[in-house]
């Protein structure tokens, strides 16, 4: 969906996706696009990472529903490697502006909301059914940051600035800004391949991550059609 990496890029990708799937989903309800036309805009959204439609009224909304799915690093206590998190709420914990008297978030600063909600229900729904698979699965605050966290002093000024952080990616709030715009629910899910952290490539396990979001993927396309 979005080529490149961080929020900026997660989050053109997201809406120049939504935005080619919408145009020729009103393209065919007006006769003027084939249907095949519509599932190339379906296909462009779920080209790198899970875009699903929910429902069946997909061909007259587009899509229905955005998910944000990836590998990323877990706070240690609040999600461990080889885990999943399913955010509560997405938040771009690195988007503001440094001063003297430290960091202000784009909040503080008044210039908008640095944090995007998950769809509630949804993400309940999702984390029940993963822990009822016997998945080992938590909640809290996804952060997004554009660079990735390599020190205990850097870990511990995110758990300061979002004391309910429980996993670090590069494009959850991008995603769910883009989500958001089209006035779209979102979620996501995070398999946890590092601890948030000093840098330990030794220490990473990406295929675990990757295992877990792949057990997680057919409880998650049952939730979302159910």
């Amino acid at each position: 969906m979005a080529a490149g990496v961080g929020p900026a890029s997660a989050a053109a990708g997201t809406a120049a996706a939504l935005a080619f799937a919408s145009a020729a989903a009103r393209e065919l309800a007006h006769g003027t696009a084939a249907p095949e036309e519509l599932d190339a805009a379906h296909g462009t959204a779920a080209s790198s990472g899970p875009g699903p439609v929910a429902g069946t009224g997909a061909r007259s909304s587009a899509y229905g529903l955005v998910i944000s799915a990836g590998i990323g690093g877990g706070f240690p206590g609040r999600a461990d490697v080889g885990s999943l998190v399913v955010a509560d709420a997405m938040v771009a914990a690195d988007l503001g502006s440094q001063t003297p008297d430290g960091f202000l978030s784009v909040d503080e600063l008044g210039f908008g909301s640095s944090r995007v909600a998950a769809d509630a229900v949804l993400a309940a729904r999702l984390r029940h059914e993963l822990q009822r698979a016997g998945l080992a699965v938590s909640g809290g605050i996804a952060v997004t940051v554009s660079t990735a966290t390599g020190t205990a002093q850097a870990a511990a000024e995110l758990l300061r600035r979002v004391p309910d952080a429980a996993a670090e990616g590069m494009e959850g709030f991008g995603v769910a800004t883009a989500a958001q715009q089209f006035g779209l629910p979102v979620l996501e899910l995070r398999g946890i391949s590092n601890a948030v952290g000093p840098r330990d490539r030794d220490a990473w396990r990406i295929k675990d991550a990757l295992d877990a979001l792949q057990a997680a993927s057919s409880i998650l396309r049952e939730v979302i059609t159910s």
